[in-house]
């Protein structure tokens, strides 16, 4: 009497075979439910690195070379940024685009047109100076003497004078137009350097012709 009784077996094999069963059909949702708080099951893919992740990689910002570079990349800047800032009360819509941060505000908007509706001598500066560097190539003493001490301090003294000038008198009528308008202050060192500028090459754009009246309309 050797063999074993079939009953033993016959439990065994049917005891294994619900438990198979109940593994097997057990919920993703009731094994979750059995881990402890603060489990996070694992995804099946790997997390991406931040380089994968980003849309577009990083490059090198590369500074501008050229003058014209700079305004274009200045611009492009301002343009992202359009419509972003409470700070652009006031602005020309359409020229904004030139506009920087001391450009901002309606009294320098006065400032800009009080400059751009007249001629003066100091927008000329530039052509005036290339002007007497040519002429004191002329081989003439005299010449020359009269080119150092008399045009060029000539020229110094009209740029000094109208830059004073022009500085009190927009800084005092923006005060009376623009009282409560922070950017009154240095106004009128805004408007002389304003003034100094060829009147194609200034930015922002002049927005008047010369002779047209520059006074605000809610002061007029």
């Amino acid at each position: 009497m050797t063999g074993y009784p079939e009953g033993v077996f016959r439990r065994r094999s049917a005891s294994a075979a619900p438990d198979s069963n109940s593994a097997e059909s057990a919920s993703p949702e009731a094994t979750e439910a059995t881990q402890p708080k603060g489990y996070t099951p694992k995804k099946g893919v790997p997390t991406p690195k931040r380089r994968e992740s980003e849309s577009t990689p990083r490059r090198p910002v590369k500074a501008p070379e050229t003058r014209k570079e700079a305004y274009r990349a200045y611009r492009d800047r301002l343009e992202r940024q359009r419509g972003t800032s409470p700070r652009r009360s006031g602005t020309p819509k359409g020229d904004d685009k030139y506009f920087r941060q001391q450009d901002l505000g309606k009294a320098r908007a006065y400032a800009r047109d009080f400059i751009d509706s007249r001629r003066s001598a100091s927008e000329f500066f530039l052509p005036f100076s290339i002007l007497i560097i040519v002429l004191m190539f002329i081989n003439n003493p005299l010449f020359q003497v009269g080119v150092v001490y008399v045009m060029w301090p000539l020229m110094m003294v009209t740029i000094i004078a109208e830059g004073i000038l022009i500085g009190r008198t927009v800084k005092r009528r923006a005060g009376e137009y623009f009282p409560d308008d922070p950017m009154v202050k240095g106004i009128g060192m805004y408007a002389a350097m304003r003034q100094l500028q060829f009147r194609r090459l200034r930015l922002p754009k002049p927005r008047i012709k010369v002779g047209e009246d520059p006074t605000p309309n809610s002061a007029s």
